[in-house]
């Protein structure tokens, strides 16, 4: 194996299904991690903006990356940017900033394997024969780093995360709580969202 960055098994389960893309992501967030010599986020310092969006394949290794680094959605570490792309930048307000993207090389060799095959007819990873899966897996982790991935430094980027609060409220309607940044007012009192009948925002 060309790659020290192999995810544990418990990855696979957590994501799901093999795939070449959790690997692939798992692969990129450790190499973020080094590149800005950081350790796996345990709260709140450490922020990933994947450049995936929605209705287009492949968007599994953000699973990977959020495995790896402990950087995860359920924290508000990870937002999406909605571009379309393979890539992500990895923030730290002390460290800086890198972007990963995956090159178009990489891309197209590794589109040459029987697994796409599969999934171009619609088939889904959890039903792709287990040879097929592992021959484009073993693949990946044969690949070097430089084949596979664009790096550069974001010396300019710069991002402000939202201050966190336990203030809340109880909702006029329904009864529920509702954190404070999520409290609208409706004749005059507090309401969810969902009771308000305005957009969310």
């Amino acid at each position: 194996m060309k790659t020290k960055y192999i995810p544990p098994e418990w990855a696979f389960e957590f994501h799901g299904h093999k795939c070449p893309f959790m690997p692939i992501g798992y692969r990129m967030g450790k190499l973020a991690m080094e590149k800005l010599g950081v350790e796996r986020e345990k709260d709140y310092g450490f922020f990933i903006f994947p450049e995936i969006g929605i209705g287009h394949p492949q968007v599994c290794f953000v699973d990977g990356v959020q495995t790896a680094t402990g950087a995860t959605y359920a924290k508000g570490l990870l937002e999406k940017t909605f571009y379309g792309k393979l890539a992500a930048t990895f923030y730290h307000p002390k460290k800086g900033a890198v972007r990963y993207s995956l090159k178009p090389e990489f891309i197209d060799e590794m589109g040459k394997f029987e697994f796409f095959a599969y999934r171009k007819k619609g088939v889904e990873p959890s039903e792709i024969p287990s040879s097929v899966v592992d021959e484009v897996i073993n693949w990946v982790y044969e690949q070097t780093d430089d084949f596979m991935f664009k790096v550069e430094m974001k010396p300019d980027f710069k991002f402000t995360p939202v201050k966190g609060s336990f203030n809340k409220a109880k909702c006029s309607v329904c009864g529920e709580y509702v954190f404070e940044r999520y409290v609208r007012i409706k004749d005059g009192k507090p309401v969810c969202i969902p009771c308000s009948g305005y957009e969310k925002k």
